[in-house]
């Protein structure tokens, strides 16, 4: 049985971006509700990842209950980390308001860029980050 997280800052996840290489994120997200950060090696393990989280925090609450094709393994996590809360590439703070139609909606705010705007599924989401590191990507040629 899980414990439902209660509260506004448990809507919001911090997402530190430390490669990012041929459209790849490598980096960790944290959640006040987790004791450490989670650690991601692509984009389909950081969406993983995170509904995972979600499901464990049971909040927001899912619309739908998720169709699987086989019992996914328990993760556990590693020893804590010492890394700070700021990602070398980009940093981002997602604010998922709720998972409707299998997907989140939410806002995303790029910390460096110090830009926020809304998000309406999960691809609109990584589409606008991407786009984050493409601009945080020219500025440092320039």
């Amino acid at each position: 049985m899980t414990t439902r997280a209660w509260g506004a800052e448990y809507r919001t996840t911090t997402v530190c971006i430390d490669s990012y290489q041929n459209g790849v994120p490598v980096g960790r997200f944290y959640n006040p509700y987790m004791e450490e950060g989670c650690k991601f090696l692509s984009t389909s393990q950081f969406l993983i990842e995170m509904e995972r989280a979600l499901d464990t925090m049971d909040f927001p609450q899912a619309f739908a209950t998720t169709r699987i094709f086989a019992t996914p393994p328990v993760h556990i996590n590693g020893p804590p980390e010492e890394q700070p809360r700021q990602g070398e590439t980009a940093t981002f703070t997602v604010k998922v308001l709720f998972r409707q139609n299998a997907s989140w909606q939410g806002t995303v705010t790029w910390l460096e860029g110090r830009r926020e705007q809304s998000f309406r599924s999960v691809l609109e989401l990584l589409l606008l980050m991407d786009s984050a590191i493409q601009a945080q990507g020219q500025e440092k040629v320039s």
